[in-house]
């Protein structure tokens, strides 16, 4: 997993020093993220490049416009070059565009970033959304409430979580589908054929 190799290591540049519980919540992301290796493939290593790199927007030096998934991926684009697919997942991560609409930069995220196919966000979200700010595992409803509860019930974001909140956990719910459905298949799969070293009489 050569991106997310690097990946980690930028996150940990940016995050680990500044905001230490922030760096802890990603490091979680990453950790669910690689979970999921089983139900994407060839997709795992941008998965989890993007879970490592989903809150760099938060690092005082890349702040600009305070929308955290925006200036994460600009950021990514400008300055590093990166996969525009990673850019995309990390403009767009937990249904970004909602708060972007909050804030009035949607359209400044529609034409500079491209939404990835469910496939990918939706394992994003998972990841995300299982996390808590700590970096432990926790129930997405609790982590919703966790949300509302930090910033309060007028601010941006709560507004933002309240409308996605459904979506997000749908998201969660296809990817829990996904990974039961890989389970099962794994374990219909009939046994493997040990040919014996010694020959026949």
């Amino acid at each position: 997993m050569a991106l997310a190799t690097w990946a980690s290591g930028l996150a940990r540049t940016l995050l680990a020093e500044p905001l230490p519980r922030r760096w802890a919540h990603t490091q979680g992301v990453a950790r669910q993220a690689r979970t999921l290796a089983p139900i994407l493939g060839e997709e795992a290593d941008i998965l989890v490049a993007a879970a490592w790199l989903h809150d760099i927007g938060y690092a005082p030096t890349l702040v600009i416009t305070g929308f955290h998934p925006l200036d994460g991926a600009r950021y990514l684009r400008d300055h590093h070059h990166a996969n525009p697919r990673l850019c995309n997942l990390v403009a767009h991560h937990s249904c970004a565009i909602i708060e972007a609409q909050e804030r009035g930069l949607a359209d400044q995220l529609l034409a500079e970033f491209t939404h990835e196919n469910e496939d990918l966000t939706n394992p994003l979200v998972y990841a995300d959304l299982t996390t808590d700010p700590e970096g432990n595992l926790t129930d997405p409803d609790a982590r919703l409430a966790e949300i509302v509860s930090r910033y309060g019930d007028n601010h941006i974001v709560t507004r933002s979580v309240r409308r996605t909140a459904p979506r997000l956990l749908h998201a969660v719910t296809e990817v829990e589908q996904r990974t039961a459905r890989r389970s099962l298949d794994s374990r219909r799969l009939p046994p493997p054929i040990h040919l014996s070293t010694h020959s026949t009489p």
